[in-house]
């Protein structure tokens, strides 16, 4: 798990290899990540918009943007915490993903940054 904390939003990560919705022989990884965004402040907030980097390590770069998260723009009071499960195919057994959240604080409606930590994907068998 790798975790990082922005502006008292702590985002955390876990990821998993997928090989029933993989297919190797067609340049087809699958992976699974797990996301928990947990609100340390003191006042709620609202996650806006996603911003991903996704790498694979033959050098493929994409960029993904959206609004909201697995289609829910959530609202985060302070003390809990919002999680979710997503997906992501490569065409390398390895490959990276990072980015950030766009997130208001409810109160003053500010807007502002946080970070997703960069984190792997990688198929267990590389890891032998």
């Amino acid at each position: 798990m790798v975790a990082q904390i922005t502006e008292r939003v702590k985002v955390s990560v876990e990821t998993t290899y997928q090989p029933e919705y993989s297919n190797p022989a067609n340049e087809h990884f699958m992976f699974a990540y797990q996301i928990k965004i947990e609100n340390l402040g003191d006042y709620s907030i609202q996650l806006l918009r996603r911003h991903w980097l996704i790498f694979d390590s033959n050098g493929t770069k994409r960029e993904v943007e959206g609004e909201g998260v697995v289609g829910l723009q959530p609202i985060i009071e302070p003390g809990q915490y919002h999680e979710y499960v997503s997906g992501c195919n490569l065409k390398t057994d390895m490959g990276t993903m990072g980015g950030s959240f766009q997130v208001k604080r409810l109160v003053d409606e500010e807007v502002f940054e946080v970070k997703i930590p960069e984190f792997s994907l990688i198929a267990p068998y590389k890891l032998n």
